[in-house]
Parts: structure tokens; sequence; C-alpha cells
């Protein structure tokens, strides 16, 4: 005789944590929608479209002529160069923090996030005060006898204003991989006849390369799309990229919106592309050599 048990209906599942999961997720999907694909989708709209609407190359072809090429070598050069700068002040900076007390790191972490709970446009103007030809810095410069500099209006003052308001990006995600590296591997490479500088070199340093890498990210992209930095700190004199599709798209019309959308699509290639060439190489060899 067959177990009754056997013989009965198998209980369906639950479609509640289905209805739950969709229901939490529907606002972040309309999130996305509503401020990430349809502003990408007006983007690719106005870079393939004329001003009625029929499929055109044009914008892209204008985009391409010397004065736009210009202006774009320009903000990737800027952007490399402040990059750069982030990067060899931010890997000492994180290595000095990632070897305090525990709540020394703290408080070292806090005062480099200070400057991020600041509006950029108050940040910016604050530096832009400081770098006038009679501002503070010529002033202490004066007392040695040293004439006023025109830091303003000059690429070294875009990059210099990169770098103070991009810094911390780059030192956070070095300094939060390297906190967690095993300090044993430390220790095994001192007993293998490593000094402290092999140590940072040949142990720290790959262990590190994918805070290095997100650091690189998340300074390069604002870098390179950066309006208002340039804008404040040269008096609209050196354009960049970004100035050029704030100025394009505040003119409020269809064909500016047209050159606009095709220097931001131009962009948009090269973030990506800039990302996936950081995470090639961020991918490759993680391993420790001593």
């Amino acid at each position: 005789m067959t177990d009754g048990t056997a013989l009965a209906p198998k209980a369906r599942p639950s479609r509640r944590p289905a209805i739950v999961r969709a229901v939490t997720v529907a606002p972040h999907g309309l999130w996305c929608l509503l401020f990430i694909l349809a502003p990408l989708a007006f983007v690719v709209y106005y870079t393939f479209t004329d001003p009625s609407g029929a499929f055109t190359m044009a914008n892209l072809k204008e985009v391409f002529s010397s004065a736009y090429l210009k202006i774009l070598k320009r903000s990737v050069l800027l952007a490399l160069e402040s990059t750069a700068i982030c990067l060899l002040l931010a890997y000492p900076l994180a290595l000095a923090v990632a070897r305090l007390k525990p709540r020394n790191q703290s408080l070292a972490i806090l005062l480099f996030m200070l400057p991020m709970w600041i509006n950029l446009l108050i940040r910016t103007y604050s530096l832009k005060l400081l770098l006038e030809t009679n501002g503070p810095l010529n002033s202490f410069l004066g007392l040695f006898g040293i004439e006023p500099i025109g830091f303003l209006n000059s690429e070294f003052a875009i990059i210099l204003g990169m770098v103070y308001n991009y810094l911390p990006y780059m030192i956070l995600p070095i300094y939060s991989v390297i906190a967690k590296i095993d300090p044993r591997l430390k220790e095994a490479a001192q007993d293998l006849g490593c000094n402290g500088f092999q140590t940072t070199v040949r142990v720290v340093l790959p262990l590190s390369v994918s805070g290095i890498i997100s650091g690189i990210t998340m300074v390069f992209v604002p870098s390179i799309s950066t309006f208002f930095i340039s804008k404040s700190l040269s008096d609209g004199r050196i354009k960049l990229i970004g100035d050029v599709i704030e100025q394009r798209i505040s003119l409020h019309n269809v064909a500016a919106y047209e050159i606009g959308s095709a220097l931001s699509f131009i962009l948009m290639i090269l973030i990506i592309v800039s990302m996936l060439i950081t995470n090639r190489f961020g991918d490759k060899d993680r391993g420790v050599v001593v």
C-alpha cells in the first residue's frame, strides 16, 4: 500500500519573494530609465539627426574638424596630467595613512574627506582667490622679493584645480586596498630579505593595483568632462570639451543641441574606452612577486 503522503500534491513555490523583489527593484529601474537611459537616448538621437529629424553624419563630421579636435586633445592631455599628478601624490599619502594606528587612520581619512563635504563651486572659487595676482599666494611670495605671478588663465591653474578637487578620489580607493593587505605577507617578504622599499614595490604595489585602477578611473572621468573648473580658473579663455558642450547646450536651439550631443557622444566613447583599458590592466597579474 502506498504511503498517503506520496500522493499529496506538491506545494507550489510562493510567488511572494518574486513580487517583493520586483517591487524593490522597480524604483531603481525607473530611476535608471529616466535619468540614465533616456538622456543617453536623446544624446544619440540628436547626434545622428538634423533639424528635420532625418538621419545624418554631418554632426560627427563637424565635431572631427580641426578646431574641435584641438579642444579634445587639450582636454585629454590635461586630464591625463592631472590624473598622473594625483596618483603620484596619493600613493605615498595612502601608504603613510595605512601605516598609522587605526585611531589615527580614521582621523587622517576624515581630514582628506573634509574638502569633499564642501561644494565644488566653493572650493574652486576659494582656489581662484588664492591664485589671483593680488591674492594670498602672491602676497606671500612678495615677502621674498618675488614679483606677482599670473597663475590664473593658464593650463597650470586648471590642472591645479583638478588635482585640488579630485585628489581625495585617488587617495581613498588606494588606501582602502592597502589597508586590507594581510600584514603576514609583508612579514614574509622581510623574512626573505626584502627591505622596506622592496617590500613596498614587490608586495604592496602589486596587491594595490585594483585601488590604483579605481582611483585613476574616478579622477580621469570627471577631469576630462569638467567645465566649471576650467571656466572659473581661466575666465573662459582656455576651453575644454566640457566647456564647449555646456556652451552649446545653453544656446537652447536644435542646431546647438546636435553639435553638443555629438561632442557628448564622442566624450562618452572616450570615457568608455578609458575605463575598458584601465580594467584590462587591472585584471592582469594580481600576484605577489618576492
